[in-house]
């Protein structure tokens, strides 16, 4: 899934996703306090700006320079920074974010997982790591379409790379927060959130 799949996926149509909010940001990042947010994925800037209006500084980064160009108009005037950025190439500053949040976000698996790690390691002391996917089992067989999922990492991955500084505050199963995506089967989502304490 590189920035010419991602950008074709978005130039077919003026929306792709329905600009609210993910359900599950909304509930784990509601008893956070505002710091710097890394919004990883951000696609057209539903969880950005839901973030910056209660009160973080966010940073967001994609692949699809269509989906940053409408995330641009869906932050503009609030504190959002939108780039785009290959996860794998270039990693975020270590130690800089105070919640480093991926929501659905197609991680492709690597031999070093130089990408997970340098997003893990992105999370400042004191900060959270939230993770959401979708729960596989849930997944038809057609469903993944040209990519096979298991190529990508799971948010309980995540948290077996995470060693000594961390406390898992939820690594589970859970009803979706949101409605399914029309035409998906997924029914529960596999979250992870994690605070760094070192």
């Amino acid at each position: 899934m590189d920035e010419q799949f991602w950008d074709r996926m978005y130039s077919d149509r003026a929306q792709l996703w329905s600009g609210r909010p993910n359900g599950t940001l909304v509930a784990e990042a509601a008893d956070l306090a505002p710091g710097h947010a890394l919004d990883v994925g951000c696609g057209e800037g539903g969880d950005a700006h839901w973030l910056a209006e209660h009160g973080w500084t966010v940073t967001g980064v994609d692949l699809s320079s269509v989906a940053l160009e409408r995330a641009r108009q869906v932050c503009r005037g609030l504190p959002v920074a939108l780039r785009r950025q290959d996860l794998a190439q270039e990693p975020p500053e270590p130690a800089s974010y105070d919640l480093v949040s991926l929501h659905y976000f197609p991680l492709l698996r690597e031999k070093d997982h130089t990408a997970l790690l340098g997003l893990v390691e992105a999370v400042a002391p004191g900060g959270t790591l939230l993770v959401v996917g979708h729960d596989m089992s849930d997944l038809r067989g057609d469903e993944g379409g040209d990519h096979d999922p298991a190529d990508y990492y799971q948010p309980p991955e995540f948290a077996g790379l995470l060693g000594d500084g961390w406390t898992v505050e939820a690594d589970e199963v859970r009803s979706r927060v949101d409605a399914a995506p029309e035409g998906s089967a997924h029914k529960n989502d596999v979250v992870l959130r994690a605070r760094r304490t070192a």
